[in-house]
Protein backbone atom coordinates (compact mmCIF):
# COMPACT_ATOMS: atom_id res chain seq x y z
CA UNK A 1 0.00 0.00 0.00
CA UNK A 2 1.87 3.35 -1.08
CA UNK A 3 2.43 5.54 1.92
CA UNK A 4 -0.04 8.88 2.67
CA UNK A 5 0.58 11.95 1.59
CA UNK A 6 1.37 15.02 3.42
CA UNK A 7 1.57 18.64 2.83
CA UNK A 8 3.41 20.46 6.08
CA UNK A 9 2.80 23.89 5.51
CA UNK A 10 4.79 26.44 8.56
CA UNK A 11 7.12 29.21 8.32
CA UNK A 12 9.11 28.08 10.75
CA UNK A 13 12.52 26.56 10.06
CA UNK A 14 12.53 24.00 12.97
CA UNK A 15 9.03 22.92 12.58
CA UNK A 16 9.82 21.96 8.89
CA UNK A 17 12.82 20.00 9.63
CA UNK A 18 11.38 17.90 12.55
CA UNK A 19 7.33 17.62 11.94
CA UNK A 20 8.12 16.44 8.55
CA UNK A 21 10.91 13.81 9.71
CA UNK A 22 8.84 12.39 12.72
CA UNK A 23 5.62 12.14 10.30
CA UNK A 24 7.75 9.93 7.90
CA UNK A 25 9.39 7.90 10.89
CA UNK A 26 5.34 7.29 11.22
CA UNK A 27 4.99 5.87 7.37
CA UNK A 28 3.63 9.34 6.07
CA UNK A 29 5.57 10.79 2.66
CA UNK A 30 6.09 14.31 3.52
CA UNK A 31 6.84 17.59 1.20
CA UNK A 32 7.04 21.20 2.81
CA UNK A 33 6.00 24.21 1.91
CA UNK A 34 7.44 27.69 3.81
CA UNK A 35 5.06 30.18 2.20
CA UNK A 36 1.66 30.32 0.67
CA UNK A 37 2.72 30.82 -2.92
CA UNK A 38 4.95 27.26 -2.24
CA UNK A 39 1.76 25.61 -0.74
CA UNK A 40 -0.26 26.41 -3.90
CA UNK A 41 2.40 25.32 -5.92
CA UNK A 42 2.66 21.71 -4.67
CA UNK A 43 -1.18 21.80 -4.30
CA UNK A 44 -1.41 22.71 -8.16
CA UNK A 45 1.44 19.79 -8.91
CA UNK A 46 0.85 16.89 -6.84
CA UNK A 47 -2.02 15.27 -4.82
CA UNK A 48 -2.08 14.45 -1.11
CA UNK A 49 -4.37 12.91 1.16
CA UNK A 50 -3.50 15.28 4.26
CA UNK A 51 -2.73 18.65 4.95
CA UNK A 52 -1.17 19.95 7.86
CA UNK A 53 -0.96 24.01 7.71
CA UNK A 54 -0.18 26.72 9.88
CA UNK A 55 -2.66 29.14 10.50
CA UNK A 56 -0.63 32.33 10.72
CA UNK A 57 2.29 31.79 7.79
CA UNK A 58 4.09 35.26 7.48
CA UNK A 59 0.60 36.59 7.82
CA UNK A 60 -2.06 35.87 9.85
CA UNK A 61 -4.82 33.79 8.64
CA UNK A 62 -2.93 32.92 5.89
CA UNK A 63 -3.59 29.49 6.33
CA UNK A 64 -7.40 30.08 5.10
CA UNK A 65 -5.85 30.41 1.81
CA UNK A 66 -4.11 27.33 1.67
CA UNK A 67 -6.66 25.17 3.17
CA UNK A 68 -9.63 26.55 0.63
CA UNK A 69 -7.42 26.26 -2.38
CA UNK A 70 -6.66 22.55 -0.85
CA UNK A 71 -10.45 21.79 -0.50
CA UNK A 72 -11.41 23.45 -4.27
CA UNK A 73 -8.37 21.11 -5.62
CA UNK A 74 -8.35 18.15 -3.73
CA UNK A 75 -12.10 17.78 -2.04
CA UNK A 76 -10.93 14.37 -0.24
CA UNK A 77 -8.07 15.33 1.15
CA UNK A 78 -7.98 16.14 5.05
CA UNK A 79 -6.84 19.41 6.23
CA UNK A 80 -5.64 20.21 9.67
CA UNK A 81 -5.02 23.72 11.24
CA UNK A 82 -2.24 24.00 13.40
CA UNK A 83 -2.95 27.90 15.25
CA UNK A 84 -1.25 29.50 18.86
CA UNK A 85 -4.00 31.07 19.51
CA UNK A 86 -6.94 29.15 20.89
CA UNK A 87 -8.46 32.15 22.55
CA UNK A 88 -9.10 33.68 18.79
CA UNK A 89 -12.84 32.57 19.16
CA UNK A 90 -14.11 33.73 16.26
CA UNK A 91 -10.92 32.36 13.91
CA UNK A 92 -11.64 29.06 15.06
CA UNK A 93 -15.18 28.88 14.48
CA UNK A 94 -14.70 29.40 10.77
CA UNK A 95 -11.77 26.76 10.55
CA UNK A 96 -13.99 24.32 12.84
CA UNK A 97 -16.86 24.59 10.04
CA UNK A 98 -14.43 24.45 6.91
CA UNK A 99 -11.59 21.66 8.03
CA UNK A 100 -10.86 18.48 9.75
CA UNK A 101 -9.33 19.41 13.06
CA UNK A 102 -7.06 21.58 14.42
CA UNK A 103 -4.23 21.32 16.75
CA UNK A 104 -3.14 24.08 19.55
CA UNK A 105 0.77 24.53 18.72
CA UNK A 106 3.09 23.04 20.69
CA UNK A 107 1.24 19.91 18.83
CA UNK A 108 2.21 16.92 20.10
CA UNK A 109 3.29 14.71 17.43
CA UNK A 110 2.10 11.46 19.20
CA UNK A 111 -1.80 13.58 19.06
CA UNK A 112 -0.70 14.40 15.50
CA UNK A 113 -0.53 10.96 14.41
CA UNK A 114 -3.29 9.29 16.06
CA UNK A 115 -5.64 12.11 14.80
CA UNK A 116 -4.21 11.66 11.15
CA UNK A 117 -4.80 7.75 11.60
CA UNK A 118 -8.32 8.12 12.96
CA UNK A 119 -9.43 10.89 10.11
CA UNK A 120 -8.21 8.40 7.46
CA UNK A 121 -9.97 5.63 8.45
CA UNK A 122 -13.18 7.10 9.02
CA UNK A 123 -12.47 9.81 5.48
CA UNK A 124 -15.40 9.46 3.26
CA UNK A 125 -15.95 11.54 0.37
CA UNK A 126 -16.47 15.52 0.70
CA UNK A 127 -19.05 16.99 0.08
CA UNK A 128 -17.99 21.15 -0.27
CA UNK A 129 -20.47 23.39 0.62
CA UNK A 130 -21.48 26.63 -1.71
CA UNK A 131 -18.34 29.60 -1.58
CA UNK A 132 -20.49 33.08 -0.95
CA UNK A 133 -19.97 36.10 -1.94
CA UNK A 134 -19.42 38.92 -0.05
CA UNK A 135 -22.87 40.18 -0.51
CA UNK A 136 -23.77 37.34 1.26
CA UNK A 137 -20.99 37.57 3.74
CA UNK A 138 -22.38 41.33 4.54
CA UNK A 139 -26.15 40.08 4.93
CA UNK A 140 -25.30 37.16 7.38
CA UNK A 141 -22.58 39.19 9.45
CA UNK A 142 -24.31 42.28 9.79
CA UNK A 143 -25.03 42.40 13.17
CA UNK A 144 -21.56 41.40 14.26
CA UNK A 145 -20.15 43.44 11.51
CA UNK A 146 -22.62 46.63 13.16
CA UNK A 147 -21.19 45.63 16.72
CA UNK A 148 -17.49 45.72 16.50
CA UNK A 149 -17.69 48.85 14.22
CA UNK A 150 -19.65 50.70 16.75
CA UNK A 151 -17.28 49.64 19.32
CA UNK A 152 -14.14 50.73 17.42
CA UNK A 153 -15.93 53.77 16.77
CA UNK A 154 -16.42 54.29 20.76
CA UNK A 155 -13.02 53.35 21.40
CA UNK A 156 -11.30 56.21 18.97
CA UNK A 157 -9.85 59.05 20.40
CA UNK A 158 -11.67 61.47 18.66
CA UNK A 159 -14.73 59.67 17.76
CA UNK A 160 -15.18 58.51 21.14
CA UNK A 161 -15.83 62.16 22.51
CA UNK A 162 -18.96 63.21 20.31
CA UNK A 163 -21.87 62.09 21.93
CA UNK A 164 -23.78 59.61 19.53
CA UNK A 165 -25.77 57.02 20.65
CA UNK A 166 -25.11 52.97 20.20
CA UNK A 167 -28.40 53.07 18.71
CA UNK A 168 -28.11 55.50 15.86
CA UNK A 169 -24.39 54.68 15.23
CA UNK A 170 -25.85 50.79 14.55
CA UNK A 171 -29.07 51.68 13.00
CA UNK A 172 -26.99 53.89 10.36
CA UNK A 173 -24.50 50.89 9.80
CA UNK A 174 -27.11 48.25 9.76
CA UNK A 175 -29.05 50.46 6.37
CA UNK A 176 -25.60 50.86 4.68
CA UNK A 177 -23.79 47.48 5.35
CA UNK A 178 -27.72 46.07 3.75
CA UNK A 179 -27.60 48.11 0.77
CA UNK A 180 -24.01 47.57 -0.03
CA UNK A 181 -24.84 44.23 -0.05
CA UNK A 182 -27.35 44.69 -2.23
CA UNK A 183 -25.52 47.23 -4.69
CA UNK A 184 -22.98 44.29 -4.94
CA UNK A 185 -25.50 42.08 -6.27
CA UNK A 186 -26.49 44.55 -8.65
CA UNK A 187 -26.44 44.76 -12.72
CA UNK A 188 -23.85 48.21 -11.69
CA UNK A 189 -22.33 47.49 -8.65
CA UNK A 190 -20.22 50.11 -9.33
CA UNK A 191 -22.92 52.79 -9.17
CA UNK A 192 -24.44 53.86 -6.13
CA UNK A 193 -27.92 53.65 -5.82
CA UNK A 194 -30.33 56.63 -4.58
CA UNK A 195 -31.00 54.30 -1.23
CA UNK A 196 -27.01 54.67 -0.88
CA UNK A 197 -26.46 57.92 -1.96
CA UNK A 198 -29.20 59.15 0.52
CA UNK A 199 -27.96 57.26 3.46
CA UNK A 200 -24.65 58.64 3.02
CA UNK A 201 -25.40 62.32 2.71
CA UNK A 202 -28.14 62.04 6.09
CA UNK A 203 -25.21 60.31 7.43
CA UNK A 204 -22.61 63.83 6.38
CA UNK A 205 -25.32 66.18 7.55
CA UNK A 206 -25.79 64.73 10.88
CA UNK A 207 -22.43 64.28 11.85
CA UNK A 208 -21.87 68.24 10.91
CA UNK A 209 -24.62 68.55 13.73
CA UNK A 210 -22.68 65.99 15.70
CA UNK A 211 -19.59 68.01 16.19
CA UNK A 212 -17.74 65.97 13.73
CA UNK A 213 -15.11 67.56 11.77
CA UNK A 214 -14.00 66.25 7.71
CA UNK A 215 -11.07 63.82 9.32
CA UNK A 216 -14.15 61.99 11.62
CA UNK A 217 -15.81 61.14 8.18
CA UNK A 218 -12.92 59.88 6.93
CA UNK A 219 -12.07 57.70 10.55
CA UNK A 220 -15.81 56.31 10.30
CA UNK A 221 -15.34 54.38 6.76
CA UNK A 222 -11.96 53.69 7.76
CA UNK A 223 -12.82 51.50 10.85
CA UNK A 224 -15.82 49.86 8.87
CA UNK A 225 -13.21 49.25 5.61
CA UNK A 226 -11.35 47.55 8.63
CA UNK A 227 -13.92 45.32 10.30
CA UNK A 228 -15.31 43.88 6.81
CA UNK A 229 -11.56 43.11 6.08
CA UNK A 230 -11.58 41.54 9.34
CA UNK A 231 -14.50 39.72 8.83
CA UNK A 232 -13.29 38.64 5.60
CA UNK A 233 -10.13 37.08 6.79
CA UNK A 234 -11.32 35.29 9.46
CA UNK A 235 -13.88 33.92 7.30
CA UNK A 236 -12.14 33.30 3.88
CA UNK A 237 -12.60 29.59 3.80
CA UNK A 238 -16.47 30.41 3.24
CA UNK A 239 -16.41 32.62 0.72
CA UNK A 240 -16.29 32.71 -3.18
CA UNK A 241 -12.03 33.59 -3.41
CA UNK A 242 -12.69 33.42 -7.38
CA UNK A 243 -14.72 36.25 -7.40
CA UNK A 244 -13.03 38.48 -3.50
CA UNK A 245 -11.23 40.37 -5.37
CA UNK A 246 -13.46 42.18 -7.37
CA UNK A 247 -16.04 41.85 -4.63
CA UNK A 248 -13.81 43.70 -2.48
CA UNK A 249 -12.77 46.18 -5.48
CA UNK A 250 -16.30 47.15 -5.63
CA UNK A 251 -16.36 47.31 -2.02
CA UNK A 252 -14.31 49.82 -1.86
CA UNK A 253 -15.23 51.97 -4.77
CA UNK A 254 -18.93 51.62 -2.91
CA UNK A 255 -17.72 52.62 0.30
CA UNK A 256 -15.35 55.96 -1.57
CA UNK A 257 -18.20 57.16 -3.54
CA UNK A 258 -20.14 57.05 0.02
CA UNK A 259 -17.88 58.77 1.57
CA UNK A 260 -17.72 61.65 -0.85
CA UNK A 261 -21.12 62.09 -0.88
CA UNK A 262 -21.13 61.91 2.98
CA UNK A 263 -18.41 64.85 3.07
CA UNK A 264 -20.47 66.55 -0.33
CA UNK A 265 -23.84 66.92 2.32
CA UNK A 266 -21.55 68.17 5.50
CA UNK A 267 -20.02 70.82 3.25
CA UNK A 268 -23.80 71.56 2.02
CA UNK A 269 -24.75 71.62 5.36
CA UNK A 270 -22.09 74.06 6.63
CA UNK A 271 -22.38 76.55 4.33
CA UNK A 272 -26.03 76.66 4.63
CA UNK A 273 -26.00 77.09 8.30
CA UNK A 274 -23.01 79.96 7.31
CA UNK A 275 -25.76 82.21 5.07
CA UNK A 276 -28.73 81.61 7.57
CA UNK A 277 -26.01 83.15 10.69
CA UNK A 278 -24.72 85.85 8.09
CA UNK A 279 -28.64 86.72 7.05
CA UNK A 280 -29.22 86.84 10.93
CA UNK A 281 -26.18 89.34 11.40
Amino acid sequence: MPANRVLFVDDEPSLRLTFPAILGMHGFEVRSAATVAQALTEITTRSFDILISDLNIGQPGDGFTVVSAMRRTQPDCINFILTGFPAFESALAAIQSQVDDFLIKPAQIGELVELIQEKLRTRHPSCPSVPMRLSKLLRDYVEEIREITVGKMKSDPALGLICISDEERGGELHALLLEMANQLDSPAPDQLTGTAIELSRQHGAKRLASGYRISMLVTDAVILEGVVYDMVRQRLLLLDTSNLVIDLKRFNNSLDAQLRESVQAFWDQAARQRSADSGAG
